[in-house]
């Protein structure tokens, strides 16, 4: 539970910028699927090692993964029981 809280507030300084709706749907979905994301972060450190800034390599990950994020987006945005 305290990894949860201290999640959400590291995500929620990163996510500023965004309305709290859109921050919240991130969280969501990240919080969902942590396993996607924690690749795509372990694919994206991985890029910039082999020399891609971090632009590059970021957009290169999101778009190999991009389906999967998709999915992981329709699932955060449909309504809690």
């Amino acid at each position: 539970m305290l990894k949860r809280f201290v999640m959400k507030k590291m995500l929620k300084a990163q996510l500023k910028g965004l309305p709290e709706s859109q921050q919240e749907k991130l969280i969501a979905m990240i919080e969902q699927n942590p396993d996607l994301f924690t690749n795509i972060a372990k694919e994206v450190k991985q890029k910039t090692k082999e020399g891609l800034d971090q632009m590059s390599a970021t957009m290169v990950v999101l778009q190999k993964h991009q389906k999967e994020i998709q999915e992981a987006l329709k699932r955060a945005e449909e309504p809690r029981e």
